[in-house]
Parts: C-alpha cells; sequence; structure tokens
C-alpha cells in the first residue's frame, strides 16, 4: 500500500490497481439509532460539502478524535448528545459495518438508544450547525420522501437502520 495523496483528515492510497481513501489514523466513527418512548427516531440534518447540499442522517461522529482512548460506546453517547441533546439511558450494540466498502476503508459501530430524555438544544459543536428532526416512526417515509423534494440528499445508513427498528 501506497500513500497517493494526503490531506489532514483524509489521504488517498493505492494497493495495486485499486486506490480507495482513508481516514488519517484509520478513525473509525459511531452511528446511533435513537428511538423516543414515543416511537419517534431522532435524525440531525447537516451541510455536507462533497454533495453541496444538506443531508439527512442518523447522529454520528468519529471516534478517538478529541481524545486517544476514546471507545465506540463513548463516542456514540457523546456524539448523540452534542448533535442532538439527548441522552440515552439504554445502549445496544449492533456491529460493525463498512461505509462504502468499495472506496473507502472507513468502518462504523452501529448502536441503538432507548430510553431518551432531552438535556440540551443540540446542534453540534464547532460551527456544525446541525439541524435535529425528531420524526414519528409511523411518518418517516413521508418525511424522507418531503426531505429529498426539498432538495435534501439522504444518508444510506438511515436506511439500513429502518430495517432494524
Amino acid at each position: 500500500m501506497t500513500v497517493q495523496w494526503q490531506g489532514k483528515y483524509i489521504e488517498v492510497r493505492k494497493q495495486g490497481t485499486w486506490e480507495y481513501a482513508a481516514r488519517i489514523g484509520n478513525m473509525d466513527a459511531a452511528v446511533i439509532i435513537a428511538i423516543t418512548d414515543a416511537r419517534e427516531i431522532v435524525l440531525v440534518e447537516q451541510h455536507r460539502v462533497a454533495h453541496g447540499r444538506p443531508c439527512i442522517e442518523l447522529p454520528a461522529g468519529l471516534i478517538g478524535d478529541t481524545d486517544a482512548g476514546d471507545t465506540a460506546a463513548a463516542a456514540a453517547a457523546r456524539e448523540l448528545h452534542e448533535e442532538t441533546g439527548f441522552e440515552a439511558a439504554v445502549w445496544t450494540e449492533v456491529g460493525a459495518f463498512a461505509t462504502s466498502p468499495g472506496m473507502s476503508s472507513e468502518m462504523f459501530t452501529l448502536f441503538k438508544a432507548s430510553g431518551l430524555t432531552r438535556t440540551g438544544a443540540g446542534g453540534g459543536v464547532d460551527n456544525e450547525n446541525i439541524v435535529v428532526h425528531v420524526v414519528p416512526l409511523d411518518d418517516i417515509t413521508g418525511f424522507l420522501d418531503r426531505q429529498r423534494q426539498a432538495g435534501r440528499i439522504i444518508d444510506c445508513r438511515l436506511v439500513v437502520a429502518l430495517g432494524l427498528i
């Protein structure tokens, strides 16, 4: 494996004839399916530079970007609170998944969070400007259709999560 290009956060690696993106330090992510007691899913919306428009996503964040001793579970709890203002009483680790295995080495650990309590406003840190959406599960299809019609993109991890609820 050779590094073809390196930026501040990612690099492009080549192995044989195959090229792929990797995070500097091989950091993985924690992704959260957060469901309220009222059967609502907690989603976030943020602008994604790669697509030039907002994206509807599950709350998520990097593991180890602020603390070398970070764990997937600690990152999940931190990111859920920072991004959405919710804290969870019950956490279940679903497993590790590849984000886009043909293009990236990125992996994420998926968690289910329940027993939610809203303790803050959310919105993220460092000017992330995250918008929080609390959507009834019985309207999720309509909500996603309306978001797509409004020009937002939908993160594919959300589609996978809906099959796990």
